[in-house]
């Protein structure tokens, strides 16, 4: 009984464990349910085929082969990145130098023209308006100043109509065009023509050249026609340019005060906002400032700035004109106050070694002063008078004038009255000619360089064009006027930043290599993280393009060790990991960068080159015949990039038309010995053609046999080489391509450019050499619609680390047919019988191909295709980063644009653009006519509609700082499973990597859900800054090297000339404009 009973027991305990196992396995969905074995077998059989079908149609081992066949007669070199950074910094030197003396025959030439010319009051000159040339009435004779000028399109001004004989005159729209201060400039200047095509055969590189006259009027070669707005206005005024200002001045610290007393309500405050704004558009990047309000009390315009002045960037003028909003007249305006602090914040600033360190001033915008404050003036600025006083009177009154007057005569500044809006930025511009004297007496010739701008003028097909404009100022040398420091204007010419990219070697720098250049502020000149445009398609230039810092995309450099050396001008080297995103900001490669840097002499730039650690860091030369190069370049699948400068062919209008394997092919037979090219470079394209040609052949069998690819599965084969090279075949008709647009001037991502290698090239040097890289390309659209997929792979020359990638090579074939070879190894199992335990087709599984930064190429739900694996499966996405087989990389985005709701008023801003404010102002100046009104708060009824803040939310896309995830697969992890604990049962998981591939298997229990973890996405996040931090950012002053020169003050300085009280009365041609343009108004 015993025994029967312990058997009893034990079978009891049988039950009981098996009951339990079963139970567990149903609650758990274990290991047994989706076993590793089946999952590797799957995963094995897809690779095998899927590479073999890669290997086959891309014909990567015969190409492999070839290389091998000459490895003994080539040599490699490890590149020594301070020589190339310096050679590179000698070429661009020799380019901007060239740019620069073009610009000084340009002074020359001004300055003796004006030099012979006599001022005539009654001169009548017909010259080229750019606004009204081939211009003709309603009985079809030319407008008076629109003569009939001859316009041909001009390749190299993106076939823009120009004429290359003759410049032509802009006159901006709110000043009189037949004046005879600007008829005897432009008669004057005539001369220049001369010079301007003398330059242009000397360097048929030169785009725009031009003078920017004083009086206001832009002259410009080569002649093109100017096209008003739908408002019929002309906004370009030649000096509110950064090239203009900074050639014409010094760099100057400026405190600007403005009078916000119970006097100024109305009008006079708008004005009193408008003079401010126009004085900020006057302001450039080497130059500082600070704006202070006062009534009976201080009121910084911004708080958090109490005390300092900050540099005139863009982001913080634009800061400032917000602010602006805010400022409302009241209470009792106490001066002393105000120029007392004023005093003491540029004397403090100045002794912190901040700042200019140059010129300083002190603006006032005000309706009167009482006193003359001499005492104060005699406190901080007499005898030496180092700070200048600019004083704005506000309204029709001349009270005050006297004393507002004597205060600018007594600090060597200068006095004007501003009765309008009309009149602001006129009498705004008066100040840059007193600050100009000292430099037009010293005679200084300073060449100034401006930081990059976008030219929308020659916009291409591939966007808009980065410039870089050189200047220099142009004088008066009449000896009578000497010591009132005449300027007559600017000279400049622009540079493409294209033309720096022309003298960089693409080839020495590797494949993730780049070269890059800053300005003396820490801006960027170029750099291929650079990104001015946003909103694809619209084209829309960023607010704040242009003062990119270079720690913004360089920002794994936390300490500014290689901005601060760059700043500085020093010649040095610098390393560091960073991690840079390629396919739109969605995949991140991990590397280690060598920075090699120097200064650019004779420019305020300096220049690095960023070399990868690696295959980056090595370069080979191989030796074939020019026949036998020749005639491997023949075949019509070759290609070169574009983009690339193997042959200069910009130097004569001939070579212009030509592509570069043109250039090439003709460079070597001899028949165009004027071709300048690289030589080194061609002889490696040589070498590249006769390795690469019998892949071909190869192509071409393939293509031929018609019981390969029968369903067409496979439609592009593709490769290219360190060179720029590109072979491609079509194994499709050309009709019959998925993606029209894969390796075409449309795809830049995927064919070779002037800042990076195609991305198949790039992914697939980072794999391991014999593995492939698949990937489908992104939509720009919110619906990923890609319907191919792309696998490709590095051919190396030797079989170690230090082996240069000398090619990549690879297939585009149909997504439907990737997916069918996934789906038909899914299916295979090892069982004897036949018979799968499991598979892809079981609803209680959910298989996935995901590549190694966690997107999806296969799922059961095709919409998914494209989509981040955490945003399907969020659960498993979290639980593979906690294991390690794949880890997250936070990455930041400083030039991101954020949607943000504002506040926008009627008034504020259209007020401060200078042509809604000249349209207002046409309103005034009528009210002014018809109603002799003298108080400017009687109009205010006319004025209700543009000054009452009708406040309303507005959204709009704002500069912002976003910070995003990358993902990425852990190398060393070949398999995986995993259980993941949800609310009521455990969710199981297997992931297997796809042998010789970035892809790897997952397969997911689907019976048990988690929804209580949510999905991961890549989408970025806007780092939010607290006040206390906002007001840091704006105080902290990064390191930046001030200009060479400085032109201040000048002993034989004529101050006497300090302005005077405007005349009321307008001049009657102004008159007739302005009514004309108010019938204009009031008919819309």
């Amino acid at each position: 009984m015993p025994a029967n009973a312990n058997v009893l027991r034990a079978f009891g305990f049988f039950f009981f464990w098996t009951a339990f196992n079963t139970a567990l396995v149903d609650v758990v969905g274990s290991e047994q349910q989706i076993p590793l074995s089946v999952v590797k077998l799957w995963a094995s059989a897809f690779g095998g085929e899927i590479k073999s079908i890669a290997a086959k149609y891309s014909g990567s081992q015969l190409l492999q082969k070839k290389y091998k066949e000459y490895e003994k007669d080539v040599a490699i070199e490890e590149i020594d990145g301070l020589q190339l950074v310096k050679k590179l910094a000698k070429n661009m030197e020799e380019m901007f130098h060239k740019k620069s003396e073009a610009v000084r025959r340009l002074v020359e030439a001004a300055e003796d023209a004006y030099l012979k010319h006599e001022f005539d009051a009654d001169l009548q000159y017909e010259y080229f308006n750019a606004v009204l040339i081939n211009e003709r009435d309603e009985e079809g004779n030319y407008l008076e100043l629109g003569k009939e000028f001859i316009l041909v399109p001009n390749d190299h001004f993106n076939n823009l109509p120009v004429n290359i004989s003759l410049s032509d005159v802009q006159v901006p729209t709110n000043m009189y065009n037949k004046d005879p201060a600007i008829v005897n400039g432009v008669y004057w200047s005539e001369s220049l023509n001369k010079v301007f095509v003398d330059n242009f055969d000397r360097d048929p590189s030169l785009i725009w050249q031009y003078f920017g006259s004083a009086k206001g009027f832009f002259r410009q070669y080569p002649g093109i026609k100017w096209e008003p707005d739908e408002n019929g206005v002309i906004a370009f005024d030649c000096r509110n340019r950064k090239w203009y200002i900074q050639a014409a001045t010094s760099p100057k610290d400026v405190v600007i005060l403005v009078d916000v007393s119970g006097s100024m309500k109305g009008l006079r405050l708008t004005i009193a906002k408008q003079t401010v704004s126009s004085i900020l558009d006057t302001l450039g990047d080497d130059d500082f400032f600070n704006i202070i309000a006062y009534n009976e009390e201080l009121h910084y315009v911004e708080p958090c700035l109490n005390g300092t002045l900050v540099q005139a960037d863009r982001a913080n003028k634009e800061h400032f004109r917000e602010h602006l909003d805010k400022l409302f007249a009241k209470g009792i305006g106490m001066l002393d106050i105000a120029l007392n602090e004023a005093f003491n914040m540029l004397n403090e600033f100045n002794h912190t070694g901040q700042g200019s360190i140059c010129s300083q001033a002190i603006m006032l915008i005000t309706d009167g002063a009482v006193d003359t404050y001499d005492t104060i003036f005699a406190k901080y600025n007499w005898p030496d008078r180092k700070v200048r006083i600019f004083t704005y009177l506000i309204g029709r009154e001349a009270a005050f004038a006297d004393n507002l007057k004597w205060m600018a005569c007594a600090n060597k500044g200068f006095f004007t009255q501003i009765s309008t809006l009309a009149d602001v930025q006129e009498n705004v511009m008066e100040y840059l000619h007193v600050l100009s004297r000292p430099k037009v007496i010293d005679q200084e010739h300073d060449v100034v360089w401006t930081e990059a701008y976008i030219d929308s003028t020659l916009a291409d097909d591939q966007g808009l064009v980065l410039m870089t404009t050189v200047a220099m100022p142009v004088f008066s040398k009449q000896n009578e006027t000497r010591s009132k420091g005449i300027l007559l204007g600017v000279v400049g010419t622009d540079v493409p930043v294209k033309e720096l990219l022309k003298t960089i070697p693409k080839y020495k720098l590797g494949i993730h290599g780049y070269a890059f250049a800053i300005t003396n502020n820490g801006y960027i000149l170029t750099h291929p993280e650079l990104r001015p445009l946003y909103e694809e398609g619209k084209k829309r230039r960023k607010p704040n393009y242009s003062s990119v810092d270079l720690s913004e995309v360089e920002w794994e450099d936390r300490d500014d060790v290689l901005r601060n050396a760059m700043v500085n001008r020093k010649t040095g080297k610098f390393s560091m990991e960073v991690k840079k995103t390629v396919d739109k900001g969605k995949r991140v490669l991990v590397m280690t960068n060598d920075y090699y840097y120097t200064d650019i002499k004779g420019t305020p730039f300096s220049l690095g080159v960023a070399l990868s650690r690696g295959h980056g860091k090595y370069f080979f030369r191989g030796n074939v015949t020019v026949e036998e190069g020749l005639h491997d370049l023949e075949h019509p699948d070759v290609s070169l990039a574009d983009e690339w400068s193997y042959c200069n062919t910009d130097l004569h209008p001939e070579h212009r038309q030509m592509t570069q394997l043109e250039a090439i092919k003709r460079y070597l037979t001899g028949k165009e010995p004027l071709l300048q090219c690289d030589k080194e470079l061609i002889q490696e394209v040589l070498f590249d053609a006769v390795v690469s040609a019998p892949i071909e052949a190869y192509w071409t069998s393939l293509a031929l046999n018609k019981s390969e690819n029968s369903d067409k599965g496979v439609e592009v084969a593709f490769l290219g080489t360190r060179t720029g090279l590109s072979r491609i075949n079509l194994f499709v008709g050309p009709e019959q391509l998925t993606n029209q647009d894969f390796l075409t001037a449309e795809d830049k991502e995927n064919i070779f450019n002037a800042d990076h290698f195609p991305l198949w090239y790039r992914r697939a040097a980072e794999q391991i050499p014999g593995s492939f890289v698949y990937s489908i390309p992104f939509s720009t659209e919110t619906a990923n619609k890609s319907n191919v997929v792309t696998a490709s792979t590095a051919v190396q020359l030797l079989d170690d680390r230090k082996s240069p990638v000398v090619a990549a090579v690879g297939i585009q074939m149909k997504l439907e047919f990737f997916q069918r070879k996934f789906w038909t190894a899914s299916r295979q199992c090892a069982s004897l019988d036949g018979r799968c335990a499991i598979s892809c087709d079981d609803e209680a599984i959910n298989c996935y191909l995901i590549d190694n930064n966690g997107f999806i190429l296969v799922s059961e739900d095709y919409r998914q295709t494209g989509y981040f694996f955490g945003e399907v499966e969020g659960a498993v996405m979290n639980k593979l980063l906690t294991m390690g087989s794949f880890k997250r990389i936070t990455l930041y985005d400083y030039q991101a644009m954020c949607r943000t709701n504002k506040e926008s008023s009627d008034s504020a801003h259209s007020l401060l653009d200078p042509y809604n404010a000249f349209f207002a102002a046409v309103k005034w100046i009528m009210t002014e006519l018809v109603l002799f009104l003298v108080e400017f708060n009687l109009c205010s009824w006319w004025h209700s509609d543009l000054t009452a803040k009708a406040q309303r939310l507005k959204q709009t896309l704002e500069p912002c700082d976003t910070e995003y995830p990358a993902f990425v697969s852990e190398r060393t992890i070949k398999e995986t499973t995993g259980n993941i604990a949800c609310d009521d049962c455990f969710k199981s998981f297997v992931i297997q990597q796809i042998p010789s591939s970035n892809l790897f298997m997952v397969v997911v229990d689907n019976e048990c859900f988690c929804d209580s973890v949510p999905p991961i996405t890549m989408a970025p996040i806007e780092i939010r800054y607290n006040e206390s931090l906002k007001c840091e950012r704006l105080k902290s002053q990064k390191i930046r090297r001030r200009p060479e020169s400085c032109h201040g003050f000048h002993p034989e300085e004529n101050a006497r000339e300090c302005g005077g009280v405007s005349g009321l009365t307008a001049k009657p041609p102004l008159v007739a404009f302005v009514l004309l343009l108010l019938l204009t108004v009031f008919s819309r």
